[in-house]
């Protein structure tokens, strides 16, 4: 899979995993799992970038005497994920005309 097409699948993927609840690293990628594989050094990557765009915030809680940062999707986030279902769409149609029969 080309290498940009995959960073973009796998942002959506991260904020997907959070947009129903705020989450934490470990929690994001037991999530993902039967999915997609996705190490510790790939999510933080992911994480860092989404925050730096504004799609979504982190807090930080104290659990278990560590703190563990919590992460929370941000309405920019929301809205990446409906133009990836409109641009997964449109990349649909392409597979389709694609693959159609001569």
């Amino acid at each position: 899979m080309d290498a940009q097409l995959k960073r973009g699948v796998l942002d959506v993927c991260v904020l997907a995993a959070i947009k129903n609840e705020d989450s934490y690293g470990y929690k994001i990628i037991k999530d993902l799992s039967p999915i997609v594989e996705l190490s510790e050094s790939t999510l933080y990557t992911i994480l860092k970038r989404l925050e730096t765009a504004g799609m979504l915030v982190v807090r930080s809680t104290e659990f278990e005497g560590r703190l563990r940062k919590y992460y929370h999707i941000t309405p920019r986030g929301m809205q990446r994920i409906l133009d990836f279902k409109n641009e997964w769409k449109e990349i649909m149609d392409i597979y389709s005309f694609i693959g159609k029969e001569d």
